[in-house]
């Protein structure tokens, strides 16, 4: 695009997205060349804060937009539906929070799990 032009109405798009729960985030309007890692994080800073799950990073949550796992280095353009939209509808993309997997205190190594006894007469080929 040059200095000067406008965006067009094309050129945006409106997401609301559906949580675990049932309840929305209110539609935002993007950019059509904004990345899912850009509207990850805006989802993040937009998170009702009354919810029990809270995800603390965009590395906490997937979009699923038509049944797809969106990828955050795509625009998301690429992500439309398949299924025809109307013109300047709101998409609506599912949340869902996965906390990353970090050690905790708690947690246990396979190591020092007790050893449960094999059966030696079973072989697989």
């Amino acid at each position: 695009m040059r200095v000067g032009d406008q965006m067009s109405e094309e050129d945006f798009l409106e997401l609301k997205f559906r949580l675990y729960d049932g309840s929305d985030i209110r539609p935002i309007r993007f950019s059509s060349t904004s990345t899912v890692a850009i509207v990850k994080a805006r989802v993040v800073a937009d998170w009702p804060k009354d919810k029990k799950i809270i995800p603390k990073s965009a590395t906490d949550i997937k979009l699923i937009s038509d049944g797809k796992i969106l990828e955050n280095h795509k625009a998301i353009t690429q992500c439309r539906p398949s299924f025809g939209e109307l013109a300047g509808g709101v998409i609506t993309m599912h949340v869902v929070v996965q906390p990353s997997l970090g050690k905790s205190k708690t947690e246990k190594k396979v190591e020092d799990l007790p050893k449960k006894p094999r059966c030696s007469s079973c072989t697989i080929l």
